[in-house]
């Protein structure tokens, strides 16, 4: 059987020889207590190439979203969330349920963006009736998963920015993937991680990393974290083990982003040329495709079977589209089969 081809997620990425000889080899301590030498020294890394005082591992990036709302909003608040975000949609109703927190959903335009008129909603005429949950945070998603990987403009992380900051409230950034954002922008994550009060980003998607995720803040806010982080349970012990990895992934997984951003450029481009598929290249800002299949042969549910078939792991991801994401494990040549197996099935 040919090599199987892995687009679901990038969180199927493996890690690397360097992460793994890391791992086996790290300085390791109690980190309940603060005392892993391998986490403090990733954490201190993670502050410092994001331009903010303080950072905290966490084990996954729905812990790292859950435990920063927590830290940001009363019980009894609510927060301003993208409906098409996955802090709503994939992170099990955590903030309402742990945290006694209301998601007000914000329509999400096609290129990931909350629009302010529309946060303006958010906010009761009189915010002294009591009959109403007030605001206490804007979530954004960048880059945005369900509208496909679209990067947000600087200038409107600025204007949501100065938005919040109007308004008495901060905000947070599920920024799973904001490393490809930078890339995408040619600028640091620090540029980007500068116009929300607090960030979390995944170690475990195209950085490659084989667990975690970390929140980034000011120390207070962080500090916070870390008591809310041990309430649900996401105290590690020797957790160097992890951190080892995600150190490397820091330090060496960037700047390869660019060629995950090239690969799903070159599956976008391929789709958009065969007959019954319907895909915008324009669209594709990262390493996330979307497309549709319009060969009435097909529910998105058969294709999908049928190009597994012959060893393409693909699947949907809302509203009938089908998602490809590409990584490090995905090579150019695994994007011609991917296109080749996508023409055969077609043909048959």
């Amino acid at each position: 059987m040919s090599k199987k081809i892995e687009l679901r997620s990038d969180t199927f990425t493996l890690p690397t020889p360097e992460m793994l000889d890391a791992m086996i080899h790290a300085e390791l301590g109690d980190d309940v207590y603060g005392e892993d030498p391998t986490v403090k020294k990733l954490e201190e890394r993670a502050a410092e190439m994001f331009g903010k005082e303080a950072a905290i591992l966490v084990p996954s990036g729905t812990m790292a979203n859950l435990a920063s709302l927590m830290a940001h909003c009363p019980r009894g608040s609510k927060v301003l969330v993208g409906d098409e975000s996955d802090i709503y949609i994939y992170e099990a109703g955590g903030a309402t349920v742990c945290g006694g927190i209301m998601y007000e959903p914000i329509p999400t335009q096609p290129d990931g963006r909350l629009a302010i008129d529309d946060l303006q909603k958010g906010f009761p005429n009189d915010l002294a009736d009591p009959q109403f949950a007030l605001p206490a945070l804007i979530c954004l998603e960048n880059p945005h998963n369900r509208m496909g990987g679209r990067v947000l403009p600087l200038t409107y992380l600025a204007e949501v920015q100065a938005f919040a900051k109007e308004r008495g409230i901060p905000v947070h950034m599920d920024g799973a993937r904001v490393c490809n954002a930078a890339v995408a922008l040619t600028v640091s994550v620090a540029e980007v991680a500068q116009y929300a009060d607090s960030l979390q980003f995944c170690l475990s998607k195209g950085l490659s990393a084989p667990i975690g995720s970390i929140v980034v803040g000011d120390r207070e806010f962080i500090q916070k974290v870390y008591r809310i982080r041990k309430m649900l349970g996401g105290g590690m012990r020797q957790a160097g083990v992890i951190a080892a990895a995600g150190y490397v992934s820091l330090n060496s997984m960037i700047k390869r982003l660019e060629d995950d951003h090239t690969h799903a450029k070159q599956l976008a481009t391929g789709l958009d040329s065969i007959k019954g598929i319907e895909c915008d290249v324009k669209t594709v800002d990262t390493n996330i495709v979307f497309f549709r299949v319009q060969d009435k042969r097909f529910t998105w549910q058969t294709f999908v079977e049928a190009v597994r078939q012959q060893g393409l792991y693909i699947d949907e991801l809302g509203h009938g589209r089908i998602r490809a994401v590409t990584h490090s494990g995905i090579t150019s040549q695994d994007i011609n089969q991917a296109l080749l197996i996508i023409q055969n099935v077609l043909n048959s």
